[in-house]
């Protein structure tokens, strides 16, 4: 190698070291100058979320009251919303008609039986005097024909003191079990009838009361994994419920899914769902309204803060990092169910990478190298 050769060698050599020295400095300077952001590492977990569908109350029997007979209403007994017992009069219909009804049959029980005994004693004279020979056959036949007509007479009478006697009952309206009154429309001197659109009122027996909610199709396909278990398995398997009232507070006692309708409607593509709550107090009354709460908890799952995610064209992203810390915006999909702070993620991720959870949105680009800072593993602490 001859002398100038060497002396380009050289100064390549010089220039090499110099850009590397220079890229090294640059390094550690972008280094330096990455902002530190809290990061979290994926690692599977417990997740435990909700779904929540809207509900209606009613009581475990809802009984409308309708009158037997007809007659104006001369004495209301109870107040709505009043507590009563089975057996404890409700309303009084006017009973001087039906009183008359069952004097007057009485009357012709009465008759009857009067008959009967005539008859009764005509028919024996003439039975006797058969025996002797005085009379023919067929007058006694005659006298025994008048003591069977006597008799269904009475009969009939005593049926008729039955019916009235019943309807006259009828005129005291009286509570078919225990429960609560509903609305009273119809006061004294109003008209009752059997025929009436309106029932007199409504006795809820709210010691149990019933939450109906509708589940789709899906959700009953899932909730059988598929269809390889029955639905009834699939109901006994399910945890219990909570009922979050109108006013946003949790009743609390825990429900039961009780039944789930065999008929998936056609209008809305789902099904009939009947949870059960006890009501010792009385809180809940028919027509409530409330919120079931159905818990969902899965056992191995990857769940991020909310606060980690951002959207573009309504696709959620996290940013993960590389070895060198640098960042990159990544796709992920989520449930539809979340708890208001976390997600369940279910694609996207992977144990062990790990996803910036703050500056997400506002400071945060793709490439940018930061400074991990590991927040702790439980997401609640990091919300």
């Amino acid at each position: 190698m001859n002398g100038f050769s060497l002396q380009c060698a050289t100064t390549f050599a010089i220039g090499v070291a110099i850009i590397a020295s220079s890229c090294s400095d640059n390094t550690q300077q972008q280094q330096a100058m990455a902002p530190q952001i809290a990061t979290m590492t994926i690692q599977l977990s417990e997740a435990q979320n909700e779904s929540s569908y809207p509900a209606l109350i009613k009581g475990k029997t809802d009984i409308a009251i309708r009158p037997q007979v007809t007659g104006f209403i001369t004495k209301v007994c109870v107040d709505e919303g009043q507590k009563v017992h089975k057996g404890q009069p409700l309303f009084i219909i006017d009973q001087v008609q039906f009183q008359a009804a069952v004097d007057n049959a009485q009357a012709a029980v009465n008759s009857a039986a009067t008959r009967v005994k005539t008859a009764q004693m005509t028919a024996d004279t003439k039975r006797q005097l058969l025996e002797k020979n005085i009379i023919s056959s067929y007058e006694y036949q005659l006298a025994d024909n008048d003591l069977q007509t006597a008799r269904a007479a009475l009969a009939q009478a005593q049926s008729a003191l039955v019916t009235a006697q019943k309807n006259l009952s009828y005129t005291t309206v009286t509570a078919p079990s225990d429960g609560v009154v509903g609305v009273i429309p119809n006061r004294e001197g109003s008209l009752a009838s059997p025929s009436s659109a309106q029932p007199l009122t409504t006795i809820s027996d709210n010691s149990q009361v019933y939450a109906y909610f509708s589940l789709t199709e899906k959700d009953l396909l899932d909730m059988t994994d598929g269809g390889t278990r029955s639905l009834d398995a699939a109901i006994q398997a399910m945890p219990a419920v909570q009922l979050r009232l109108a006013n946003g507070t949790v009743y609390p006692q825990e429900g039961k899914v009780a039944t789930v309708s065999g008929v998936i409607d056609n209008a809305t593509g789902s099904a009939s769902v009947r949870a059960l709550f006890n009501n010792a107090s009385g809180m809940l009354r028919s027509g409530n309204t409330g919120t079931i709460i159905v818990p969902v908890q899965q056992e191995e799952a990857i769940v991020i803060p909310q606060k980690a995610t951002f959207e573009i064209q309504d696709k959620k992203f996290v940013y993960t990092l590389n070895d060198s810390n640098k960042i990159a915006s990544t796709p992920i999909t989520v449930q539809s169910i979340n708890d208001g702070k976390t997600y369940v993620v279910t694609s996207g991720l992977q144990p062990g990478q790990r996803i910036a959870i703050e500056g997400v949105g506002n400071m945060l680009r793709d490439g940018m190298v930061i400074t991990p800072v590991e927040a702790q593993q439980n997401t609640e602490a990091q919300l």
